[in-house]
């Protein structure tokens, strides 16, 4: 059954019905408020299918829209929201004044260092504002790369200036800007997936770096801050032992940077909004699961006393996860193996749990 109103051209719509019909078996199909609408049969290439539909129709400026409903599986094509252009002069600015505030504290950090292994606090500023944003910026380029390669609309990473040492890291970290919603589930995991594995790549190897680069003292500084570390730290201090003698750890910069890598890696994973591992659980597990352990994550940052972390989860699990724009089919089984990986990835970079 076809019903086609006048304010939908007949055309268009007899288009948009053959590439349906071309790629699934249509049971019936009407227009619904200007929306194509198409009820099909799930078959064993719905994924494939389906991939093909939303190449074929993206020049068109459509997107299809597949969803389970009443044991139905129901397939509409809409318009693609305009997304409007990332402003190139916003990006270069928000990344210089980024530098700037991270060269603030990056000095303010090799101060103690004068005499050590920095021969002056510039050149420790340097590494570590180098450090930290390669860590942010890989991170959110390798998401940047894979929205590229599944055909989903994104910014370049936009870095976010914060307040400087003594008051902040310098940085509220970097965010790319997803204009447009992944094809499918293997889609979005593969999006969720990608940042936070370049980034704790590099975090391994800036870390390594950075604590060959501390010191063992006796006695701490005057005013020296303690901070709990994750269990990465401490398998990579173990297994990469630092010079001097004493039981204190004197961070140097760079060493530092790696600690705020495994901590934002670990922000990245949790279960919540649009968050990495909001994407990952919705794919695995279902909105409703993703929500419960959105706010069992909630819980647990109160508990540990990471109040400000557990109030920005609160605020993402306040919003549902759009998903992917096929949402029937369903996930490959190679990446639910690889989800593996972020699990430990998690584990390994939850604080607090040392003390250094």
């Amino acid at each position: 059954m076809t019903e086609t109103p006048p304010s939908l051209q007949a055309a268009q719509y007899q288009q948009i019905h053959n590439l349906v019909q071309a790629e699934f078996t249509i049971e019936e199909g009407y227009v619904e408020h200007d929306t194509p609408t198409f009820f099909v049969t799930l078959q064993s290439n719905s994924k494939q299918a389906f991939l093909r539909l939303y190449r074929q129709l993206d020049p068109m400026g459509l997107a299809p829209f597949f969803r389970k409903h009443d044991n139905r599986y129901v397939l509409q094509i809409v318009p693609k929201p305009s997304a409007k252009a990332s402003s190139k002069k916003t990006v270069i600015a928000l990344f210089l004044a980024t530098i700037v505030t991270t060269l603030i504290t990056g000095y303010v950090l090799s101060l103690s260092w004068t005499e050590n292994t920095i021969p002056h606090p510039i050149i420790g500023a340097l590494m570590f504002t180098t450090s930290v944003l390669a860590i942010f910026g890989a991170h959110e380029m390798a998401h940047k790369l894979t929205a590229n390669k599944h055909g989903i609309e994104a910014t370049y990473p936009y870095f976010i200036p914060g307040p400087p040492a003594p008051l902040g890291i310098g940085t509220f970290g970097a965010v790319i800007q997803q204009k447009s919603l992944a094809p499918n589930r293997d889609a979005l995991f593969d999006l969720g997936m990608s940042g936070p594995v370049v980034g704790f790549i590099l975090t391994v190897f800036v870390t390594i770096v950075g604590i060959q680069l501390s010191t063992l003292v006796p006695e701490p500084p005057t005013g020296t801050q303690y901070l709990q570390v994750p269990l990465l730290f401490e398998f990579l201090y173990s297994a990469f032992p630092p010079n001097g003698q004493g039981s204190v750890l004197l961070l140097h910069p760079v060493a530092y940077a790696g600690y705020i890598g495994m901590i934002i890696t670990m922000l990245n994973l949790l279960p919540s909004g649009m968050l990495d591992g909001g994407h990952v659980a919705h794919v695995i597990l279902g909105e409703k699961a993703r929500t419960i352990l959105s706010y069992i994550a909630i819980i647990a940052l109160v508990v540990i006393g990471a109040w400000l972390m557990a109030l920005l989860v609160f605020f993402l699990s306040r919003y549902p996860h759009p998903g992917a724009l096929d949402g029937v089919s369903q996930l490959s089984s190679s990446r639910k193996l690889a989800a593996i990986i972020l699990i430990v990835i998690f584990v390994l970079t939850v604080a607090p749990l040392y003390t250094l």
